[in-house]
């Protein structure tokens, strides 16, 4: 038994390391169709989209099929948790890529403005982060993870100054504010893969060193 759960577990991480190449893929695409207007791009990724969907189902039906047919406790156990938890992370990031991919889509059609905030800084350091967490997982390497969670605040300050910078461009011109909005949804989805990419960081140290580090850790509730 336990060399057939070593096989399975082990045939577990290759499927999510494939899954983690497909959509870091995706999400380098899908920045690169909104900065080059590539129409042929975007759809890529949101005809793409339903593949990871297939692949995410099949790695979590092998990781309830592990939990139920050996009953993993300890590092076993721990992998299982984690390869759950960045599997459905990975997924939702791939969505969020897609609907980059749709935003660019309308953004290269009736709707053709230049984005009002620097939208290649926020990307660059996003797909850096996400490349980070991702590396982390394959090398599993905790410091490195660990590193990520700082640069996640950095992303959060770019979308408080895109959603400034876009309220004064459509108070200056009301009339291309449908297409200000989309740019604002862009900077939103970007967002919101620098905080999955943080996720999977702090579910990397959590695997490597079964410390939770999600919050700052357990934190002490005070008594009423």
């Amino acid at each position: 038994m336990g060399l057939l759960i070593m096989r399975e577990l082990n045939d577990l991480k290759r499927q999510l390391l494939g899954l983690t190449a497909i959509v870091e893929s995706r999400v380098q695409k899908a920045i690169q169709s909104l900065m080059l207007h590539d129409v042929s791009l975007a759809d890529e990724v949101i005809k793409g989209d339903a593949e990871i969907d297939n692949i995410e189902i099949r790695i979590e039906e092998e990781c309830l099929k592990v939990l139920a047919l050996h009953q993993p406790v300890a590092n076993d156990l721990r992998f299982i948790v984690s390869v759950l938890k960045i599997n459905n992370d990975l997924e939702r990031i791939a969505d969020l890529a897609a609907n980059a991919a749709a935003r660019a889509k309308d953004l290269s059609g009736a709707i053709v403005i230049d984005c009002p905030y620097d939208v290649d800084v926020m990307a660059k350091l996003v797909l850096k982060m996400l490349k980070m967490s991702l590396d982390s997982l394959v090398n599993q390497d905790a410091d490195t993870a660990r590193k990520i969670v700082d640069f996640d605040d950095e992303v959060d300050a770019l979308h408080k100054q895109n959603f400034g910078v876009i309220k004064t461009a459509i108070r200056e011109k009301a009339d291309l504010m449908d297409g200000y909005m989309l740019y604002l949804s862009v900077s939103r989805y970007l967002e919101r893969i620098a905080d999955l990419a943080t996720n999977i960081a702090e579910d990397v140290v959590y695997l490597m060193e079964g410390e939770i580090i999600r919050h700052g850790g357990l934190q002490e509730v005070p008594v009423k």
